[in-house]
């Protein structure tokens, strides 16, 4: 390779410069030169030296990269220096977290996020869960789910989920906006992320009105509606399921995705795994002689394995969410007046009113969680006796109620 042509650069000059036999450059001031190639190709470098050993930057090729951003390029690697950086090593850097930020979109982060949280020990999410909180990130996605996390601004945030609010579904615009700062947070643990861009946006969103879930928990509207129930002329499988829960009262999706395999009717116990619990802790139901009895009039159409409470179209699959609650329609009662969960508020209210039951029996048969453990494993094994009674007696209860309504 010739010696550099020390010459001072001008546009005319660079534009002008012809190959030759053999590479040779063309020096500007402050280690800045370009190097023409025999094919004719043009390339700026900055030769420096570091710890007194000499070292090239490559800044980029002629005529993309003029003689006036070739010195401004310049001038930057020389500021670095100052700074006692290597541009060389900082270029290299670039390189790899431009790469890392391209790899790292919303998109990619929440799929890594989504799973981290449906194989979270104890704070796993049910699967119901984790299908309602992926759908409502795949609604997000749709507008920033390719963008870099690290150049999503607030703004962007608030716009996509605004499209959400814009539709008149407000809690799920504001669930939207919960998950995705657990996402950004997520990114932040995992040291992709500076902040978390949603902090700031508390209170944009129109905050949804409460309502609570519709219950039937006066002695005399319980007979009614078990009354209604066995009345009900639809799916048989809907039937019994609403007959069951009122004896259970467990929450609408474990009643749903009750397995065969969980249920000892011989020993009156139900126990559903903790994957199946929303505070992702085992919970055994004891059977009643009426919860049992309406188990062994379902096993014949749904067991002996499986789901108790099947799809209609695929056994494969437990009913749908829907179903317990269009059955509660289709007997009359509003989404205001009962609902698949209200089973549960009945139960808490009516037992606590009966004033025969320890309130943390009634707590441990809602399987409310305890945060202290210890004191959860006492209340596990000191109420058992007591729970078991105690569904026995509400059962009772239940077919009081039924009777006077049907007497009236």
């Amino acid at each position: 390779m010739e010696g550099i042509e020390i010459v001072a650069l001008t546009d005319v000059a660079v534009r002008n410069a012809k190959p030759g036999t053999k590479p040779y450059k063309m020096g500007d001031s402050h280690g800045l030169f370009l190097l023409v190639q025999p094919t004719g190709g043009k390339l700026w470098r900055f030769k420096f030296r570091v710890d007194g050993r000499e070292k090239k930057l490559a800044i980029g090729p002629y005529p993309e990269i003029g003689l006036g951003e070739a010195r401004r390029r310049r001038d930057e690697a020389r500021e670095a220096m100052a700074a006692g950086k290597d541009p060389v090593r900082e270029k290299q850097r670039d390189k790899v977290r431009a790469k890392v930020e391209a790899e790292n979109t919303f998109g990619a982060i929440t799929a890594e996020f989504c799973e981290k949280r449906k194989r979270d020990g104890q704070r796993a999410w049910a699967p119901a869960t984790a299908k309602r909180c992926e759908y409502l990130l795949s609604i997000l996605c749709g507008s920033i789910g390719n963008m870099p996390i690290s150049e999503i601004e607030p703004a962007d945030v608030l716009v996509a989920v605004r499209r959400i609010e814009g539709k008149g579904n407000l809690e799920s615009a504001r669930r939207t906006l919960q998950l995705a700062g657990s996402v950004f947070r997520f990114a932040v643990a995992t040291a992709r992320l500076k902040s978390d861009p949603t902090r700031d946006l508390k209170g944009a969103l129109t905050s949804p009105t409460v309502t609570h879930y519709g219950a039937v928990i006066d002695p005399a509207g319980v007979g009614e509606l078990l009354r209604s129930i066995d009345g009900y002329e639809g799916q048989p499988i809907t039937k019994f399921a609403m007959q069951l829960a009122p004896h259970v009262f467990v929450r609408p999706g474990e009643l749903r995705h009750a397995e065969w395999s969980e249920i000892d009717l011989a020993g009156a116990l139900w126990t559903i795994p903790a994957g199946k619990t929303k505070m992702r802790k085992e919970h055994v139901v004891p059977l009643s002689r009426q919860a049992i009895a309406i188990l062994k009039s379902v096993q014949p159409l749904t067991g002996p394995s499986g789901y108790v409470f099947p799809s209609v179209r695929t056994r494969r699959r437990p009913m749908s969410d829907n179903t317990i609650n269009a059955g509660l329609r289709r007997l009359g009662y509003a989404t205001d007046e009962m609902t698949a969960h209200g089973f549960r508020a009945m139960a808490s209210t009516l037992l606590n009113e009966s004033g025969k039951w320890n309130p943390d029996a009634i707590e441990r048969a809602l399987a409310h969680g305890d945060t202290d453990k210890v004191r959860a494993a006492y209340h596990r094994g000191a109420h058992w006796k007591e729970r078991v009674a105690m569904a026995q007696w509400w059962s009772d209860y239940l077919d009081d109620l039924r009777n006077v309504a049907k007497s009236v």
